[in-house]
This record gives structure tokens, C-alpha cells and sequence, in this order.
């Protein structure tokens, strides 16, 4: 069938795959999200085999139904938008491809996500944390390293377990990072993350890569994997989840609603407590639009309450007095004011 769905919806994920717009996560679940939406078609809409669908079955009051489905199945408001996006996203290539006129998802409004603030540690539970660490271990050595630098940069695990030791220039203080739709960016770091790093490379990693099994002794020091496990090979996203979760549970601190995540939550929390502006805080995120990194902007009125009383003349009484003195003096000086 020219226009069967299922093969559009290959065409599809092959298209953006290819020209790397999105994530390789990202393409996964487009893949799965439209999955759900051709079976809640096939199954609510059409009355159809999922094999059987086309393009020409697709009608607004259908993804109009669907988001309703998604809402009553009990998704977030985020999850909704998430799985919305991919059918609207689909719908456009449809139309690309010319195999429908008009766009049926076009008119159809988002689902409004509930906004959850993010969990943050305290400064306190980071240095519980990295307190609990044995450093005198060379996987010990490797842990205060991650710790330090997903606190220290805000990358995500994914990120993290990506790094090649050429990735860190100690130089300069960077790290050069591939995110999310293979972008890179630079993201400063600071003196304790960059010795714990050290350290780690000069002790840690040499007693670990002697077990390694991966053919990696014969390739460039800087393209070799940055972290490794105790078999001298690359750690995993997952590994490297599982190891932070031992060590929040190991410093007293209760799991529920902490992760791995919360680490980046806490760096972009503490960098705009601070003082970071929100603009530099996306670009070291690398989020692509500034309207995901404000939502870590629950941190602002405390902040903006000390700007106001550092910065602003009538914000304090000792400046309140001095003002009226002054006005006093002006008044006298200068006879009475017009109105």
C-alpha cells in the first residue's frame, strides 16, 4: 500500500535519524509513541488492522481522541505532550511527502503540561554523598570523579559515560561534550572536579585498564573511554545510575523522587542561587530552548529578594535614612518645592 502508515512511519524515523535532528532516544520513542497512536487508531477509530491503516485515516478528531485516551489512561501532562509532539511531527512529514493535503494535526492544541518542580540536593547531602566515597580504591577514585563532575558540569549520565579522556582539557578547564542530537558544547569545570579527575586518571584508571578485555590498548590515549569498569571497560549509563544510587542510599538520604538526574537539578539550582544568569545556565545544560531551563527558575525569588535589598536605594532603613537626611538638607537649602 503506497500509503500504508506503518511503512510512512519507517520512512519517517529513517528520515530523522538520518539528518540527526533529534536524539537517538529521541527516535525511540517517536517510534514507540506512534506505535501506541496507530494501534488506538486501528483499535478506537477505524475499526482496522494496525497493517492496515493509511494515511487517509488520519482525521484531527482522532488525535484529538487520543490525547483524551492519554489523559484518561492516567499519563502526565508532559508525557501527553511528549507523545502529541511525535504525531505531530509525523503529521508534517506526511504532508512533505505529499501523502495527504492537509495537515490533520494542524489546529489540534496541546495538551497543558503540569509544571513539577524538580528535586534538588541541599550543598549539604552533595558533600554527604561524596563523603561516604572511598577514595582509597581505584573504582573509589573513578566514583568521587563522576560525582564531581555531573555536580560540577550538570552533563547528563548519558553524557558522562560517552566522555573519551581527551574530552577533559585541564588547560583550559573545559569539557567537551556530545548531547542530545549529537551538539556539542563546552561546559566549564571547576578546580575540585578537575582534581578529582586527575587523580583518578593518574591512580584510579591505570590499575583498571589493566583488566580491560576491549581492544583499546592499541588506540590514542585521548580516544580511550574516560570511565571504565572493573574490567578495564567503557562504564554504562546504567552502570553509572546504579553506582549513584548507592551512594545517595549510603549517605542517609531517601530515594524517593532522587536520581542520578537530581545531581543536574542541583548544578542548575545552585548556579542561579548564585548568581548565574539563565541564559549562560541553558547554554551549560545544553538545552535548546531557554523555556526547559526555567523551570529551574523556582529558585529566583530568593534571589531577587536579596538583588532588591543589595541594590535598591529604599531598601534598607540605614539608606531610608540617609535619603531623608538628604531631602531634609535639599529642603532647607532650597526652600519649598512646586508641586
Amino acid at each position: 500500500m503506497a500509503n500504508s502508515l506503518l511503512q510512512l512511519k519507517e520512512d519517517f524515523l529513517v528520515e530523522i535519524a538520518v539528518s540527526k535532528t533529534q536524539s537517538h532516544n529521541t527516535v525511540q520513542s517517536y517510534a514507540q509513541d506512534l506505535e501506541q497512536f496507530f494501534r488506538f487508531l486501528a483499535e478506537n477509530a477505524c475499526g482496522k488492522r494496525v497493517d492496515d491503516l493509511a494515511s487517509a485515516d488520519l482525521k484531527p478528531e482522532h488525535i484529538r481522541s487520543f490525547a483524551a485516551y492519554l489523559g484518561r489512561q492516567g499519563y502526565k501532562g508532559a508525557t501527553v505532550s511528549r507523545k502529541l509532539s511525535a504525531v505531530r511531527s509525523f503529521c508534517r512529514f506526511l504532508v512533505r511527502r505529499g501523502a495527504v493535503h492537509e495537515n490533520p494535526a494542524k489546529g489540534v492544541s496541546s495538551r497543558k503540561a503540569h509544571t513539577y518542580l524538580p528535586k534538588v540536593f541541599s550543598k549539604e547531602q552533595v558533600a554527604r554523598i561524596i563523603s561516604v566515597i572511598d577514595t582509597s580504591t581505584p573504582m573509589g577514585m573513578r566514583d568521587r570523579a563522576i560525582v564531581e563532575l555531573l555536580y560540577g558540569s550538570g552533563l547528563r549520565v548519558g553524557e558522562a559515560a560517552k566522555l573519551n579522556i581527551g574530552d577533559i582539557d585541564y588547560s583550559l578547564g573545559f569539557v567537551q561534550v556530545t548531547g542530545k542530537g549529537d551538539k556539542e558544547r563546552f561546559v566549564p569545570l571547576g578546580s575540585v572536579a578537575l582534581e578529582a579527575l586527575g587523580r583518578y586518571l593518574e591512580r584510579g584508571r591505570p590499575a583498571l585498564e589493566k583488566k580491560s578485555q576491549e581492544e583499546t590498548h592499541g588506540y590514542p590515549v585521548l580516544r580511550k573511554p574516560l570511565f571504565i569498569n572493573r574490567f578495564g571497560n567503557r562504564l554504562s549509563a546504567r552502570s553509572i545510575r546504579r553506582i549513584l544510587h548507592k551512594y545517595i542510599l549510603e549517605a542517609g538520604i531517601d530515594p524517593q523522587g532522587h536520581s542520578p538526574h537530581t545531581l543536574r537539578h542541583s548544578f542548575a539550582t545552585h548556579l542561579l542561587s548564585g548568581g548565574a544568569d539563565l541564559r549562560s545556565v541553558q547554554e551549560m545544560l545544553g538545552h535548546a530552548s531557554i523555556k526547559t531551563t526555567q523551570i529551574y527558575t523556582h529558585v529566583m525569588p530568593d534571589r531577587l529578594r536579596q538583588v532588591y535589598k543589595n541594590a535598591h536605594p529604599r531598601a534598607q532603613t540605614n539608606q531610608r535614612e540617609s535619603l531623608s537626611g538628604e531631602s531634609g538638607a535639599g529642603l532647607e537649602r532650597g526652600g519649598k518645592h512646586d508641586s
